[in-house]
């Protein structure tokens, strides 16, 4: 144990024992995790498991726990945005090493495999609709690793320089971070049949990712930009609101964590597709095999 007691203003602990936010308790937590943005796409990925033991849901956190092919298993929804991902890290990695009696951290960490399954939208022409992309690596435009120590040793600065310098980086906004996804779980879950991505995760769904509704952009260049941007030979791919965070705090705590999306969006050509659900639910078959 850590000489260190955590106060219960740090990390709040509800009167039946779970963590304050997703309601779980230490002994739902399974080491494989399945990560989903809706609530309702729990239930899609628990309808392919052997089992179900638990159900819990508290405002957008939506888990089920169980088995797939004999593994344990749990699905969580994190909900939209960087700001919850900051959340649902935090306390599963709290439930797997606090102990929540003395409110120290454990001497032996424990390390969790995150595995998220989202929606994305292309930056590139030649990645088409329907398409498998993990983000191999994660530019985060939200911020979140800025406020932990240690950031600058996950983070690829040089990445980051060339970014800024490229795009003109706007100083009102959060100074991008740019993080590598874990290794040995990019290649299990990517095989040899999705494309391995620079992955950009914006703070927000319109403005932050240069979409003009009704407000003026105050830098409708910005994507533009972010097409031609090259850094040894890496492009950006993609465009989603997640897997910077998940990326960068599962590197921090010790945790084995990446992001695969498909693409309904390609802000190229400027195509959509709404009906999305049937190539989601492959994606969720594959990723349960591999993980």
């Amino acid at each position: 144990m850590s000489d260190r007691i955590i106060p219960p203003s740090e990390l709040i602990i509800n009167s039946d024992g779970s963590v304050f936010h997703l309601h779980l308790l230490p002994e739902q937590l399974t080491d494989n995790i399945i990560l989903v943005g809706d609530p309702a796409r729990v239930d899609m990925v628990a309808s392919f498991f052997d089992s179900k033991t638990f159900e819990v849901s508290s405002r957008e956190f939506h888990t089920i726990g169980g088995t797939y092919k004999g593994k344990p298993i749990m699905c969580l929804s994190h909900g939209i945005g960087p700001d919850n991902i900051d959340i649902v890290i935090t306390e599963l990695d709290a439930l797997a090493n606090i102990d929540f009696k003395t409110r120290e951290v454990r001497d032996k960490l424990r390390c969790l495999t995150m595995v998220r399954i989202g929606t994305s939208g292309s930056l590139r022409p030649e990645i088409t609709i329907g398409t498998p992309v993990i983000a191999e690596r994660s530019i985060g435009f939200d911020g979140v690793l800025n406020y932990y120590a240690g950031r600058n040793e996950v983070a690829d600065l040089d990445f980051e320089k060339a970014l800024c310098e490229h795009t003109g980086w706007n100083p009102l906004w959060a100074k991008p971070y740019i993080v590598s996804a874990d290794s040995e779980l990019v290649d299990r879950i990517g095989a040899d049949d999705m494309v391995r991505g620079n992955t950009i995760s914006a703070v927000g769904f319109y403005g932050p990712q240069g979409r003009e509704v009704r407000l003026p952009l105050s830098n409708p260049d910005l994507n533009r930009r972010l097409e031609e941007f090259e850094y040894k030979g890496r492009r950006i791919t993609n465009y989603e609101m997640e897997s910077a965070p998940l990326a960068g705090l599962g590197r921090l705590m010790g945790h084995r964590c990446m992001t695969v999306c498909s693409i309904i969006a390609n802000r190229f050509n400027n195509k959509a597709n709404t009906s999305y659900k049937a190539g989601i639910a492959d994606l969720i078959k594959v990723v349960l095999e591999r993980i």
